[in-house]
Formats: C-alpha cells, sequence, structure tokens
C-alpha cells in the first residue's frame, strides 16, 4: 500500500461556495463529509488554499476546521503546509475493530428494538444501490450507500450520542474503505449487510449484532492484509 504520508497526489475537492454566516462551523461538516464518505482517500492530500478556494471563504475558517479535524485523529499534516489522512497502523487498525465492534454492536442492537417500517424499507432500498454499485465498480457510490446503510440503522437506536461517538470512529477509518474495492472485500460486506438486514426485521438483536461484526472483522481482515 502506498506511504500515504510520502504521497503528492492532491484531493480535487468539489466547489461548494459557503454561506455567509457560521463559516468555520460550514467548512468543518463539508470536510467532515469528505472524509466519512471517503471522499479523501489515504495517499491524497488537500491544502488550506484548495479548501478556500471551494467554499469561497478565507483561509481562518479553514484553518480552524482542519484544526479541529486534525485533534479528532481524522487529519493529520503530511508535508508542508499539505493536510491527508493519518497513517493506520496495525496497533491503530485493531483498536479501532474491537471499538467499533462494541459501541457499532450495541448502537445495532437498540437499533433492532426500535426500528420502523420506512428505515427497514430505506436499508433494502441501499442494499440494492450496493449491489449494483458492486456490479458496476463504483467505489464512490459504494461507499456513500455503506455510510448511509450503517447510519441509518445507528439514528435507528435513538441516541445521538451514540452515534456522535460513532462517527468519530468512522472519521478515523472510512478513509480506508477505498482500499477494500480491490481487496474484493465489497461482495463480503454486501452479503453481511444482507445478513443483517434480515436480523434486524426479524428484531433478532444477537443475529445483528453477530452479522455486524462479521462485516467489520472482514474488513479489518482484508486492511490487516494491507498495512
Amino acid at each position: 500500500m502506498p506511504d500515504s504520508a510520502q504521497s503528492s497526489e492532491v484531493a480535487a475537492i468539489p466547489a461548494a461556495p459557503a454561506p455567509r454566516e457560521t463559516l468555520q462551523d460550514y467548512v468543518y461538516r463539508k470536510v467532515r463529509e469528505l472524509i466519512l464518505n471517503g471522499e479523501i482517500r489515504p495517499g491524497q492530500s488537500i491544502t488550506m488554499q484548495s479548501l478556500a478556494t471551494a467554499f469561497a471563504v478565507s483561509h481562518m475558517p479553514v484553518r480552524e476546521a482542519l484544526q479541529r479535524l486534525t485533534a479528532e485523529r481524522a487529519l493529520a499534516v503530511v508535508a508542508g503546509r499539505s493536510i491527508g489522512i493519518p497513517p493506520l497502523s496495525r496497533d491503530r487498525l485493531e483498536d479501532l475493530r474491537r471499538v467499533r465492534i462494541e459501541i457499532e454492536g450495541l448502537a445495532t442492537a437498540w437499533a433492532t428494538e426500535r426500528i420502523g417500517a420506512d428505515t427497514l424499507r430505506r436499508l433494502g432500498e441501499l442494499q440494492e444501490v450496493l449491489d449494483r454499485a458492486v456490479r458496476a465498480g463504483d467505489v464512490k457510490l459504494y461507499l456513500r450507500a455503506n455510510r448511509e446503510l450503517h447510519f441509518a440503522i445507528y439514528a435507528a437506536a435513538g441516541s445521538p450520542t451514540l452515534t456522535a461517538v460513532i462517527e468519530s470512529l468512522w472519521l478515523q477509518i472510512s478513509p480506508y474503505f477505498n482500499l477494500l474495492h480491490e481487496s474484493g472485500n465489497f461482495p463480503t460486506a454486501n452479503r453481511h449487510h444482507g445478513e443483517l438486514i434480515r436480523a434486524i426485521a426479524a428484531r433478532d438483536a444477537p443475529a445483528a449484532r453477530a452479522a455486524l461484526r462479521a462485516d467489520i472483522e472482514a474488513a479489518a481482515a482484508c486492511l490487516r492484509e494491507l498495512l
């Protein structure tokens, strides 16, 4: 796997001029979304100037947003004034794997007890999107739908506090989901997603937690081989 700290590839930031109010929070949320959706990949770098240009803001709100994301371990200085995804060590991967299984498993169990028909229907739709993305080899579509599926489940748990903790974990790991495409993990993940949705629909919390754990374990095993 390429050394993200040494790469000179620069991420293209979609232009989206910011509203004039709450610029700091706006830039923070937009960059956070890019990270959570895997749109800033390991090995890419972003600069303060590229973000300021994309969002049509001064450097100050960008600097403060990047400082917040760096404190959350979502970004790190990779070279000079460039910011990128922090390198992922085996130890850090293992730590994230263990914590994700416990925290996301808990949210899944709570969601199984509370989930409504509309959310279950949406999960089925997202499963179809994921299958279509795999057939088309569309990594961006897959990563966006994968995030939406998981967080639809976590939101159904009814705990904003728990969801915020899970988001902090995904900020640290989700950029590396880009690497799972070529490893062949996406079809495997989709099988686990199907098991997860069926278990939730059946209100079987232990089976839902087992399917979620299998999904996390399979992804971690692939990443471990790449590190």
